[in-house]
């Protein structure tokens, strides 16, 4: 009879694994709360608390992976000159692919832009801090152990795929997700996750897709100041939209709503497979980084 448990080679099978990291994330929401009120007493502020839901999240990938008698280098947190190049290499190229799809929006008069009234440096700054804690948290959870087992337990575009419909399925609760801005936002939140996951897979690391996140999200947000999945963001800009539909402005959701956000992703992802990538290969990885580069 087939090991239930476990698999040939005498490990937990990557589902248990799973199922015990979920089990460790429900266990934290009850704490969650109180922790942040016994923060707020001892004379934390709102925003030195914002790191909270991430903490969490981390604390709860490390009691994994030391189970496993791993590091958090191998679950994509391996900080060196490396990650950091990936990081702002990764931030870079979110506001390229941001400022790509805003210009194709704007050449076709769907928006013009004029100066917010309130736009400060403290916007721009605190604006990249929450991003920043927003990136973390999301490619953790959507990009980190879990997705990691998914590949070893399904393969690579199992894994991708699966996590993608999570991944959009997520956002559909999001202020005005419904019509056209439901399509195109679901086509291109779909196409997000499969760079995102790509660019793990081609770096093994979580430095490349997190930097991406920040970049894509800051940019749109609290420097052009569109919507981001459909939240209101205070920016430098403020975009004023000239009253064509929203399948090519994106309108209030925000640029991810467009067709032009769809263009620019394919091309993204285009790039992204052609690349070799930057993966340092080891035993327990070698044959899932063959399939990915294999797609190059």
């Amino acid at each position: 009879m087939k090991n239930i448990f476990y698999n040939d080679d005498k490990k937990v099978r990557n589902g248990w694994w799973i199922l015990i990291f979920i089990a460790l994330v429900a266990a934290t929401r009850p704490i969650y709360k109180p922790i942040k009120e016994g923060l707020s007493h001892l004379g934390f502020t709102e925003q030195m608390l914002e790191p909270v839901s991430f903490l969490l999240l981390l604390l709860v990938t490390w009691i994994c992976i030391k189970i496993r008698k791993e590091s958090l280098s191998d679950v994509g947190f391996g900080f060196s000159p490396r990650w950091f190049k990936h990081f702002f290499g990764g931030t870079i190229a979110g506001i390229t692919m941001m400022l790509a799809t805003v210009a194709l929006v704007y050449l076709v008069g769907g928006v013009s832009f004029e100066l917010d009234p309130q736009r400060s440096l403290q916007v721009l700054s605190y604006g990249f801090y929450l991003f920043l804690l927003g990136s973390l948290f999301e490619e953790i959870l959507h990009r980190g152990f879990v997705f990691q087992r998914l590949i070893d337990g399904i393969g690579i575009w199992g894994a991708q795929l699966l996590i993608a419909f999570l991944f959009t399925f997520g956002h559909w609760g999001n202020p005005g997700m419904e019509g056209s801005t439901q399509i195109f936002s679901s086509i291109d939140l779909f196409l997000g996750s499969i760079i995102l996951g790509l660019a793990y897979i081609k770096t093994h690391s979580l430095a490349l897709p997190i930097g991406i996140h920040l970049g894509w999200n800051w940019m749109q947000g609290n420097v052009l100041g569109f919507g981001v999945t459909g939240h209101e963001q205070a920016g430098w800009f403020k975009p004023v939209f000239q009253g064509m539909q929203e399948w090519v402005s994106g309108g209030e959701f925000g640029p991810e709503a467009s067709i032009f956000s769809v263009v620019v992703s394919i091309a993204g992802l285009v790039i992204l497979l052609r690349w070799k990538g930057t993966v340092k290969r080891k035993q327990n990885t070698q044959e899932t980084i063959a399939e990915a580069t294999a797609t190059s």
